[in-house]
C-alpha cells in the first residue's frame, strides 16, 4: 500500500504546470513560477500549501523598484504573502519589468 501511495504522489508531482506569478509581501515583489497541479487554480495551490511556497526562477524586487536578487529557487513563508497574482491576470504593470 505504501508503494502505491508513493507512486500516486510521484505521478501527481509530474502532472503539474509551471505558473508564472507575482507575489507581494510587505518588503518585496517577487516574480517567478510555482508548480500548480494540472487543472488546479493558484488559489487551490495556496490553500494546500503548508508553511512555505516554493518559487522557481524568481526575481526579487524591493519597493524602490530595485532588483535585489535573482535565484533559481526560493521558499516564501506563506504568512508573509499579502497577495499573489497569476501572470495571465495582470492587467497593469507595477512600474517595473516583472516578467
Amino acid at each position: 500500500m505504501d508503494n502505491l501511495n508513493f507512486l500516486e504522489k510521484m505521478k501527481m508531482k509530474l502532472d503539474t504546470n509551471k505558473t508564472k506569478v507575482v507575489i507581494l509581501t510587505s518588503h518585496y515583489r517577487i516574480a517567478g513560477y510555482i508548480s500548480v497541479l494540472h487543472e488546479a487554480r493558484v488559489t487551490d495551490y495556496i490553500c494546500e500549501s503548508k508553511n512555505f511556497i516554493a518559487v522557481t526562477d524568481a526575481e526579487i524586487w524591493n519597493h524602490d523598484h530595485r532588483r535585489v536578487v535573482s535565484t533559481s529557487f526560493l521558499n516564501i513563508n506563506r504568512e508573509d504573502v499579502e497577495l499573489i497574482i497569476p501572470e495571465d491576470c495582470v492587467t497593469q504593470d507595477f512600474g517595473m519589468h516583472i516578467f
